[in-house]
């Protein structure tokens, strides 16, 4: 399993500044990596190396295993961040949006994304609790969606 990088986030609203963030840090902006940030920014919905793969791959003849590099090289520098939904593949999304925790239905899938501080509740009884430091950026709050609790197949 993937580690998730914890530095900071780059603010990036669009993709022109988070290529001029790359270029800010040294970093080449390559035609694979643009296409990726183009892909990443494009999607409403987090994606893994295997779609941004086919996304990118089947425009510039680039194989999985090279997504992945960028995508590394993209979460180091703070573009990218990813989470992990169970033992599935972890799923990326940009990170110049701010930061988010999730939350995934066991059911169907579906996956809502929140902001931290609308989980400050729950993190403060299981601080009072457990004495546990809890956040779920990397690995998300699993259980079932409003549909799928109420019987109805989302």
């Amino acid at each position: 399993m993937t580690v998730p990088h914890t530095g900071p986030v780059v603010r990036a609203p669009d993709v022109a500044d988070a290529l001029a963030a790359m270029r800010e840090r040294g970093l080449r902006v390559s035609s694979v990596r643009r296409l990726m940030l183009d892909a990443l920014y494009g999607s409403s919905e987090p994606m893994t190396a295997d779609r941004l793969a086919d996304v990118v791959g089947g425009q510039t003849g680039t194989d999985v295993a090279s997504i992945y590099r960028n995508l590394e090289t993209l979460e180091e520098v703070g573009l990218v961040r990813h989470f992990h939904l169970g033992h599935s593949p972890g799923l990326y999304v940009r990170a110049g949006d701010g930061e988010h925790e999730y939350l995934v239905c066991g059911s169907c899938q579906a996956i809502r994304a929140v902001e931290p501080e609308e989980l400050d509740d729950l993190r403060g009884t299981l601080q009072q609790q457990f004495g546990w430091e809890a956040h779920f950026t990397h690995d998300p709050i699993v259980g079932r969606c409003p549909a799928c609790a109420g019987g109805h197949q989302a």
